[in-house]
C-alpha cells in the first residue's frame, strides 16, 4: 500500500493578466490616435500617441503595481476596462478638440482644446484610485460612517443651490472663476454608501410583507418610509435644481438596491410607479422639465417652428446616426460637431456612433457591459452583507447611468444632462469613476481573497491543530488525548506559532492519486511530528457502548 503526499498550491492571483489587458487597452486608443492624424493630414500624430495614449498608459501601469502589491487577488478586469474607457475617450476629445481648434465648428463650440485637461483630470482620478486602494484596509469601515455618509450626501446636494444655473437653466455646478465641480458626481458613491449600509441593517424589517394583491406580496405601510424619502428628495432635486438625470439616477439606485436587500419584486413595481408618477408631474409643472420632454417628443419641431421647442441637439444627433450607418464613415471624417457645445460632453456618444457606426457603439456598450458585469460578479463572491450591497450599488449606478445617457442621446427618454463614464469630458465625472472601481477593487481583493490555510489533523499526535480555540492563544497547555503517542517527540501539542506543514502524507494513499512507494524502497508513512503514523480507531461511545467503528469491536479495545 502507497502513501500520497498532497501539496498545497497558492490560490493564482491574475495579476499577470491585468498586465497583459492593461497593454491591450492602451494600445487601442494609440492605434486609434493614428487613425485620426493619417485620416487627417496623412502624418502619424506622434506627438498626440505619446502624450494621451502612453501618458494614459504610464499613470495605469502604477495603479496596476499598486493593485499588485496592496490588492493582489483583485479582479483582473476591473482596472483594464476603466483605463480602456478612459483612452478611448480622450482619444475621442482630442479628435473632436482638431476641428474646435481649427475653427470649422459653431460659434457655440468655438474655443480651446480640452484633451490636456482632461488628461490632468484622469491623472487626478488614478491618483484617487491608489489612496483608495492603499489607505483603504477594508472597505467594512466605511459602514461605520453610514450616518456621516448621509450628512455628506446631503450637504453636496444642496450645494449647487446657491450658483447660478448654466445656460438652459440647470443648478448642477458650483462655478469658482476658471473652475468648476459637480458635486453630484461625488454625492453617487456618498449615497450608495449610505443605502447599503441602512439596507443591510433594516432588510430584515424591509423585507416583511403585509398584503398579497394579484400574486404580488406589497411592503407594510410603516416600512414606506425609507423609499417615500429618497422619493421626496429626488422630487426636490428635480424641481429646486432641475436635474433629471441626477434624480433618476439616485432613485434608481436605491430601488434596485432595495430590491438586492430584501428579494421582494414588489419594490422595484412600487418604485417604478413611483418615478413614473413624479416624473409625469414634475415634467408638467417644471418649465425646463417639460421644455426636455417637449424636445424628446419631437427632435424635428425645431426645424418646424415646433413652438417651445429651442435645441437642436437631439435632431443632430440622429442625423449623425444615420449617416454613420452600420461602419461608420471613420475618425475624423464626420461632422460631430454640428451638435454645438456638448459634443466633447453629453453627446461624445454621437461622436462614437457618427464615425465608428453602430459596430462602434456595441463595442462601447459591451466593455461597459463587462465592467458592470465584473461588479456584479464582486457582489456576488463578497461574504459579507455590506459588501455585497455595496459592489451591487455600485454597479448599478454605471449601469443606470450608461443607460441615462445613452437613452438620452438616442431619443429612448429625455436628455439628462449627465456625462457617460470615463468617456465624456468632465474633470468631477472621471476623478468619481476612478474612485468607484478603487472601491469595487477593494471589495474583490477580500471576496477573491484564499481563507487562511488550517493544520492537518493528525491522528498519530491526538490533539487538534494549533489554531483550535484556547490552545496557545490563550498560553494553557494542552494535554495529549488518552492513548496518543509521545515517543520520539518532546510534547505532542505543536510549538506556538508553528505554521502548517507544506505536505500532508495521508497513509494508504488517495484512491486515483498516485504517490511514493512506502516498501522497503520507500519511507514508512509519518505524522508532521516525525512519529509513524498509527490506523485511527473511533472512540468509544458516550453511553458505554459499542464504539464508533465496524461492528463487533468493544470500548476496550478501542485503544489495545
Amino acid at each position: 500500500m502507497s502513501n500520497t503526499t498532497i501539496t498545497p498550491q497558492a490560490a493564482p492571483n491574475r495579476r499577470n493578466t491585468e498586465l497583459i489587458m492593461l497593454g491591450f487597452a492602451v494600445l487601442v486608443p494609440v492605434l486609434a490616435y493614428a487613425n485620426v492624424g493619417l485620416a487627417g493630414d496623412g502624418e502619424l500624430p506622434l506627438g498626440n500617441m505619446v502624450k494621451y495614449g502612453l501618458g494614459l498608459g504610464v499613470f495605469a501601469g502604477a495603479a496596476h503595481l499598486l493593485v499588485r502589491k496592496f490588492a493582489p487577488y483583485a479582479d483582473p478586469l476591473l482596472l483594464p476596462l476603466a483605463t480602456f474607457l478612459n483612452g478611448m475617450g480622450l482619444m475621442l476629445i482630442n479628435r473632436l478638440d482638431i476641428d474646435v481648434v481649427s475653427g470649422q465648428v459653431p460659434s457655440a463650440l468655438k474655443g480651446t482644446a480640452a484633451a490636456p485637461s482632461q488628461l490632468m483630470y484622469s491623472a487626478i482620478g488614478i491618483g484617487l484610485f491608489a489612496a483608495v486602494v492603499v489607505a483603504l484596509k477594508d472597505h467594512r469601515l466605511l459602514q461605520r460612517y453610514t450616518y456621516t455618509f448621509m450628512a455628506l450626501a446631503l450637504v453636496l446636494l444642496v450645494s449647487p443651490i446657491p450658483f447660478p444655473g448654466d445656460t438652459y437653466g440647470a443648478k448642477i455646478w458650483i462655478r469658482l472663476g476658471p473652475f468648476s465641480i459637480q458635486p453630484g458626481e461625488f454625492t453617487k458613491i456618498v449615497l450608495t454608501i449610505f443605502f447599503a449600509g441602512y439596507l443591510m441593517a433594516k432588510r430584515d424589517a424591509l423585507a416583511l410583507a403585509s398584503r398579497k394583491v394579484m400574486g404580488v406580496y406589497f411592503p407594510r405601510g410603516r416600512d414606506m418610509g425609507p423609499i417615500l424619502v429618497v422619493w421626496l428628495l429626488s422630487i426636490l432635486i428635480l424641481v429646486v435644481e432641475r436635474d433629471l438625470g441626477t434624480s433618476l439616477l439616485f432613485f434608481g439606485v436605491f430601488v434596485v438596491m432595495l430590491y438586492v436587500a430584501t428579494e421582494r419584486t414588489s419594490w422595484l413595481l412600487f418604485g417604478v410607479f413611483m418615478a413614473v408618477g413624479g416624473a409625469a408631474v414634475v415634467g408638467t409643472l417644471e418649465p425646463h422639465v417639460h421644455d426636455r420632454v417637449a424636445a424628446w417628443m419631437d427632435p424635428l419641431a425645431v426645424y418646424n417652428g415646433g413652438g417651445s421647442v429651442n435645441s437642436e441637439q437631439l435632431a443632430q444627433a440622429l442625423f449623425g446616426y444615420g449617416t454613420g450607418g452600420l461602419l461608420g464613415t471613420g475618425l475624423n471624417q464626420g461632422h460631430p460637431t454640428e451638435i454645438g457645445f456638448a459634443a466633447r460632453s453629453d453627446f461624445i456618444l454621437t461622436t462614437v456612433g457618427e464615425e465608428l457606426g453602430l459596430a462602434g457603439m456595441m463595442a462601447i456598450f459591451m466593455v461597459y457591459a463587462l465592467l458592470i458585469e465584473r461588479g456584479l460578479r464582486t457582489a456576488l463572491a463578497a461574504r459579507d452583507p455590506f459588501g455585497k450591497l455595496l459592489a451591487a450599488g455600485l454597479a448599478v449606478v454605471l449601469a443606470v447611468q450608461v443607460f441615462v445617457v445613452a437613452g438620452g442621446v438616442t431619443g429612448l427618454i429625455p436628455l439628462t444632462g449627465m456625462t457617460l463614464p470615463f468617456l465624456a469630458q468632465g474633470g468631477s465625472s472621471v476623478i468619481t469613476n476612478w474612485a468607484l472601481v478603487a472601491i469595487l477593487i477593494r471589495i474583490s481583493d477580500t471576496a477573491r481573497r484564499p481563507a487562511p490555510p488550517v493544520s492537518a489533523f493528525d491522528p498519530s499526535e491526538g490533539v487538534a491543530p494549533a489554531t483550535r480555540r484556547g490552545s496557545h492563544a490563550s498560553g494553557r497547555d494542552q494535554t495529549p488525548a488518552r492513548g496518543a503517542d509521545t515517543s520520539g517527540s518532546p510534547s505532542a501539542t505543536p510549538a506556538a506559532g508553528s505554521t502548517p506543514p507544506e505536505a500532508l502524507t495521508v497513509a494508504g494513499g488517495v484512491p486515483g492519486v498516485s504517490g511514493p512507494p512506502s516498501g522497503p524502497g520507500g519511507p514508512p508513512p509519518q505524522g508532521s511530528s516525525g512519529t509513524p503514523l498509527r490506523p485511527f480507531v473511533p472512540p468509544p461511545h458516550p453511553g458505554g457502548g459499542a464504539p464508533y467503528g465496524p461492528p463487533g469491536q468493544g470500548s476496550g479495545g478501542a485503544h489495545s
